[in-house]
């Protein structure tokens, strides 16, 4: 069975390319989310087995999202997605328990390198 990954980004046009490049290599899109809270209340109700997670997001940015997620399973796997220059984010979202990240603009091979990195 397909592995189900949650796309979350505030920009419809992110998870538009996003989801258009795992499911040409295999997966499957459990669902979608625009900013943290929505992907909290998504996670818990779909249970995805990968989030992939943008850092910059209004209401709940993804550093608050993945703090909230690994409380509600510590076993969440979580790849961050991050524009250039936000290394000091990426450090907090790793220490959070964000698994990876990918930095945009994103290579799609890096995507899927991430995601079979984390969860095969």
């Amino acid at each position: 069975m397909a592995q189900r990954i949650l796309v979350v980004d505030d920009a419809a046009f992110m998870r538009m390319m996003i989801k258009d490049i795992i499911t040409k290599n295999g997966y499957e899109v459990a669902g979608e989310a625009e900013n943290g809270a929505v992907a909290v209340a998504k996670y818990k109700e779909l249970s995805p087995d990968l989030v992939l997670m943008d850092i910059t997001m209004p209401e709940v940015d993804g550093i608050q999202a993945v703090k909230q997620i690994k409380e509600f399973d510590a076993n969440a796997k979580v790849v961050m997605c991050s524009a250039m220059g936000q290394q000091a984010m990426v450090i907090e979202a790793i220490q959070s328990g964000a698994k990876d990240f990918i930095v945009k603009p994103f290579q799609a091979d890096r995507i899927i390198e991430a995601i079979k990195k984390v969860i095969g």
